[in-house]
């Protein structure tokens, strides 16, 4: 069942139960005044009938006795089926008139009169029995039994029940149609972006949806699916670039390989130095496309779901002398100086323990610092390293007084295989910073880099410190 169908049959159905609970009340309260307003009526006439019995009972001659019970009869005779009864206190009918059933009253009902001194009896077909108790002083008390048939509530409650019938039914036909359109119009929106989602594909997703402008739900909901729509393309496009960088960075050590293999394999004899400087660029090639591909596993592996990356306490400062200790090996003729800030009060135990996964911060450390080292060769001024804890956070500041960058270089530094124009003779891939950033943002960590061309750069790494 689709939404449009799903929203009309729901409207009609809270409609139609409104509208039935309504006409219920309506039909009940009309039923209740209108027996209450004839049950006050036969009361009425049953008193009128007793007090003018007991007048004309009253009367001395037979002649007038007979004239007003004549003129009684004539007068309580103007209700459909109309039957009146009148018992003396030995409970015999001492009056009778009217087209009833003339079947006998229970002494069950009179005494229940007596003893209540009024009695209401409904019957099937709006038939209505009423016994009244009334007292006269000189001939004791008289109980007036009163029968009718209630003909105007009848037909009028008949003519009610059509009428609500009626209009629940029309209700419905109108609600029912009204429904519909109105589900159609309000799910126009829907179906437009359901057409503009259809005509977006891996090859156009520059695309957006339209509906985005407004502040209902559907708004909101194209808002969403355009911010998934960016991060996508944003997704995309670097894979394109990743993989087309990749693929160029590879061919590289490759075609070395290749190119030193044929050529040695042409010759068929070779000096020993010969052989051997083919080895050895055979080698240095295998070494720069196994750097290359470690690189690119670690940027893979930074780019994890956090929840599938263990983490662990780690203190920074001996992740630190560890990188530098490494980097010493690795550039052996590169100065670099290590500074602890004070730990802040109430943390000296542990103050620069970070919760983190402790190889790829290891990864970060090396990166920057050795970065520091390479883009400062021919300079005399020593690599600075400040480890600071503060607010909750854990600093490492590497400052080098290098080549540095312009600014348009600096906003690409976090570009997989991206190389400023003053470091191209440096030996590198250009994934270091942007794998160090992958690494950041798993841990929830910033890094920031600050350069001028020829004063040389300050990358700054942040992390959350780990709760004591």
């Amino acid at each position: 069942m689709t939404i449009r169908t799903r929203l009309a049959w729901q409207f009609a159905a809270i409609l139609a139960i409104t509208l039935l609970l309504f006409s219920l009340v309506i039909y009940f309260f009309t039923y209740q005044s209108r027996r209450s307003a004839f049950t006050d009526s036969l009361f009425a006439r049953a008193r009128v009938v007793a007090h003018v019995y007991l007048d004309g009972e009253n009367r001395g001659s037979k002649e007038s006795q007979i004239s007003y019970r004549r003129y009684l009869r004539q007068f309580y005779r103007t209700l459909p089926e109309e039957e009146v009864r009148v018992f003396d206190r030995h409970n015999r009918q001492v009056f009778h008139e009217g087209q009833g059933s003339g079947r006998p009253v229970p002494l069950a009902l009179l005494a229940e009169v007596r003893r209540v001194g009024r009695h209401i009896e409904a019957q099937q077909d709006y038939h209505q029995i009423i016994g009244l108790l009334y007292r006269d002083a000189r001939r004791g008390d008289f109980v007036v039994v009163a029968a009718s048939l209630d003909a105007d509530s009848r037909s009028n409650l008949r003519t009610l029940r059509q009428v609500l019938a009626g209009g629940l039914f029309i209700s419905l036909i109108i609600v029912g149609i009204g429904g519909w359109f109105f589900a159609r119009q309000a799910l126009q929106p829907m179906q437009r972006i359901v057409r503009e989602v259809d005509a977006i594909s891996a090859s156009d997703l520059h695309r957006r949806l339209s509906q985005a402008d407004g502040q209902d739900e559907v708004s909101h909901l194209a808002q969403r699916f355009n911010s998934l729509l960016n991060r996508l393309e944003t997704a995309f496009a670097g894979q394109r670039t990743f993989v087309r960088d990749a693929s160029h960075e590879l061919r590289t050590p490759l075609t070395v390989l290749i190119g030193e293999l044929e050529v040695a394999l042409l010759q068929q004899e070779r000096s020993p130095a010969e052989y051997r400087r083919v080895l050895q660029s055979t080698l240095d090639a295998a070494r720069l496309l196994k750097d290359l591909t470690n690189g690119l596993l670690q940027i893979a592996r930074a780019s994890d779901d956090p929840s599938q990356v263990p983490l662990r306490p780690v203190p920074l400062d001996e992740l630190l002398l560890q990188a530098h200790e490494e980097v010493q090996r690795r550039q052996p003729t590169c100065r670099i100086d290590l500074e602890f800030g004070e730990p802040p009060v109430g943390q000296e135990r542990q103050p620069f323990v970070v919760s983190g996964n402790e190889p790829l911060l290891l990864a970060a450390f090396l990166n920057v610092i050795e970065n520091a080292c390479k883009f400062s060769r021919g300079t005399d001024a020593p690599i600075l390293a400040i480890l600071s804890a503060g607010q909750g956070r854990v600093r490492l500041e590497v400052r080098d007084q290098g080549v540095g960058m312009s600014e348009a270089d600096r906003q690409q530094v976090f570009v997989p295989f991206f190389r400023a124009e003053t470091v191209r003779n440096v030996p590198g891939h250009g994934i270091g910073l942007p794998l160090t950033a992958k690494i950041m943002e798993l841990h929830g960590g910033v890094v920031r880099i600050a350069s001028q061309l020829g004063e040389g750069t300050q990358v700054t790494l942040e992390l959350p410190a780990a709760r004591s």
